[in-house]
């Protein structure tokens, strides 16, 4: 089991923190360590996404996707390696870490209650399970993509061998679960229930705390209020199944919760760096584009609706900033960004039955 939690925690933290040291000297960037660990995610997801739907589609196995993302991985860690070695040719500092100077003892007292209230949301995720009829698929489809080795092949509830699904096969999130599982040696279930809630809510409060450090710059404990407060909505929000905090804290593990709770915050968060650059006149780094591209792919990789609302929220972030800050050319990289969901959506539309 230490073995299992150990190779789980190199390629859910250490892996993409490392390839997140592609975006650390973007200028404007903040937010060090946390920045790197969810650029770098983001990066693995949309390679994951843009590798598994075609093999999923040519009914490949299992095995050949894992090999596949491993390359890419690979790739990947090569690049930021590569980054990393001129930032020190060039003497430029590695930040992992945002900066700040001393805190006063009200804001170190406000930052513990928020460490106290994350850790104690992590700790009922991994000890309680709660019961989601959508599991019965999801997991399924992952335990049995790890046993079987075949991707979307058999129909989840009966394990029989079947046509392909293909309007799950586009949105493989159940795979990047399974693959997981087959590299950990853990069952998919124990991954899915476990490991992946801890994971993707503390993900999901990383964002907010980028967010915050955009939204509130002043120094004084507002950051750490602000956590507070949307940690205390998150507790308290599970008023129905249907609410963002439910997706969060319970269903976690779903693609379209971390569509949700997790991409769409990003794509947000991007958004913002995006605007604020043109506010002070100054160019967008391609790498931001990158991302937005990257977050655009994950969203498909989570659920076929993220085509629909990550085209969306850039089509209408365009327009917003073509209009207000006579940026007419920004359109042309952003519609690029949404190409991942567009050829998705029309794949859908065409082989949909």
């Amino acid at each position: 089991m230490a073995v299992q939690l150990l190779v789980l925690g190199i390629l859910l933290l250490v892996i993409p923190v490392f390839v997140g040291g592609i975006f650390s000297d973007m200028e404007g960037i903040q937010g060090g360590l946390v920045f790197r660990w969810v650029g770098g995610q983001f990066l693995l997801w949309a390679g994951f996404q843009l590798i598994s739907v075609p093999l999923i589609l040519q009914e490949k196995n299992f095995s050949q996707l894992v090999w596949g993302f491993w390359l890419y991985m690979g790739a990947l860690m090569l690049m930021a390696a590569g980054r990393g070695i001129r930032r020190i040719q060039r003497r430029v500092p590695i930040s992992l870490v945002s900066g700040g100077k001393g805190k006063q003892v009200s804001e170190i007292v406000l930052w513990v209650i928020f460490a106290g209230l994350l850790a104690f949301q992590l700790l009922q995720a991994v000890r309680l399970a709660y019961a989601d009829g959508d599991d019965a698929y999801y997991v399924a489809i992952s335990s049995m993509t790890q046993d079987a080795d075949t991707m979307y092949l058999k129909i989840a509830y009966t394990g029989e061998t079947t046509m392909l699904n293909f309007r799950h096969s586009l949105a493989p999130f159940p795979i990047w679960t399974a693959f997981l599982a087959r590299v950990s040696g853990m069952q998919a279930v124990t991954v899915a229930q476990v490991i992946l809630p801890a994971v993707l809510i503390a993900m999901s409060y990383g964002i907010f705390y980028l967010l915050g450090v955009r939204l509130f710059p002043q120094k004084g404990g507002q950051l750490p209020l602000f956590l507070i407060f949307t940690e205390i909505l998150v507790l308290f929000g599970d008023y129905s199944f249907y609410t963002a905090e439910n997706f969060m804290i319970a269903r976690s593990r779903q693609g379209k919760a971390a569509l949700g709770n997790i991409v769409i915050p990003f794509l947000l968060l991007l958004l913002l760096i995006i605007m604020k650059k043109f506010q002070e006149a100054e160019r967008v780094p391609v790498r931001c584009y990158v991302l937005v591209g990257a977050a655009a792919a994950a969203a498909c990789l989570c659920s076929t609706l993220g085509a629909l609302l990550i085209c969306m929220a850039v089509g209408v972030a365009g327009l917003l900033a073509a209009v207000c800050y006579k940026r007419f050319r920004c359109l042309i990289p952003l519609a690029i960004c949404c190409m991942p969901c567009v050829c998705y959506a029309l794949l859908y539309l065409l082989r949909a039955d």
